[in-house]
């Protein structure tokens, strides 16, 4: 017998929200995000599940040569590139897509010779803003130009960029960031990319020709204090356990570790089999809500490695 911890993948809410993206961005490329597991929903059921996606996005070539071991025939962008020019063969071997935001990848690419395989596709990363990766937009069209003079590079190159606040409507970030964009090689028909998952709900103006949802994919709201459920998202993971004890406990009783909870009466105290090496939040207070029989009750004292307590007082 397995412990009753498990974390339950409902495929069909991953299908449903990606067609709340395609509602909210008609026409546009959607690459889904699926790096970091999937969200830790699993990279390679999650893409299968996302086969009606245009393409993949990923952070790494590990992650993406996992894609192609499974038989994921999709596009496949490496949202962060390449880490070094070493990489580039196999990259190119299996066609995947690139965001070039460093002088040293550009280094690398202009060393390509053109071959019989395809040239690779090639999106600029422009900071606009977010101050973490990309070239400042005041850089960014000699790097553009730059990559048009390239043999292995498809042309032309792609302009993308991130937004860093697009979950708050009333930071000014946003436009500020759409407006650096907007001024970026005028005129050139270079395809855009802006929009993550709030950008796709609420930023119309930031859809360009792909868009690149992440957070939303899984069913949790991108947008500051709004619950997914505002968008039509569906959550697609649960956790499930089950109680392995009931004790009952007298008034003054202290309740797990540090003593930290207090029964403040005779009552029952149920023990249910997961903690935080299951990856519940070590960091949840008590009071938060679990659903018991389908009824909700306040978990009571720290959370455990692989046990929490619950108030079944109202059970």
């Amino acid at each position: 017998m397995s412990r009753a911890a498990r974390a339950v993948i409902d495929l069909s809410a991953l299908r449903h929200n990606l067609q709340r993206v395609r509602e909210a961005a008609p026409g546009r490329q959607v690459f889904a995000i699926i790096k970091a597991n999937g969200y830790g929903h699993g990279m390679v059921p999650v893409a299968a599940a996302l086969s009606e996606a245009d393409g993949f996005g990923v952070a790494s070539l590990e992650e993406a040569m996992t894609l192609r071991g499974a038989g994921i025939t999709h596009p496949i962008l490496l949202l962060e590139g390449f880490f070094g020019g070493d990489e580039l063969a196999m990259i190119r071997r299996h066609q995947l897509q690139i965001a070039v935001h460093h002088p040293a990848q550009l280094d690398a690419l202009e060393a390509l010779e053109a071959t019989e395989l395809l040239p690779l596709t090639v999106w600029l990363k422009v900071d606009t803003g977010m101050h973490r990766l990309g070239f400042d937009p005041e850089q960014a069209p000699a790097a553009w130009q730059r990559l048009r003079t390239f043999p292995a590079v498809a042309q032309p190159p792609g302009l993308m960029t991130h937004l860093a606040c697009a979950d708050d409507l009333a930071d000014p970030a946003t436009p500020q960031q759409l407006e650096r964009f907007a001024q970026l090689l005028p005129g050139e028909a270079a395809q855009r990319s802006i929009a993550n998952s709030s950008a796709i709900l609420c930023w119309p103006a930031a859809h360009g020709d792909m868009v690149r949802p992440g957070i939303m994919l899984y069913g949790a709201s991108p947008m500051l204090g709004e619950p997914g459920a505002k968008y039509d998202l569906r959550p697609v993971m649960s956790l499930e356990t089950a109680l392995i004890a009931v004790k009952h406990c007298r008034r003054g009783d202290a309740v797990g570790y540090g003593g930290a909870w207090v029964c403040p009466e005779d009552m029952p105290i149920g023990v249910a089999a997961i903690g935080y090496g299951d990856g519940y939040p070590r960091h949840a207070p008590s009071g938060t809500p679990v659903l018991v029989n389908g009824g909700r009750v306040p978990l009571i004292g720290r959370v455990s490695m692989d046990m929490i307590c619950l108030d079944l007082r109202s059970q």
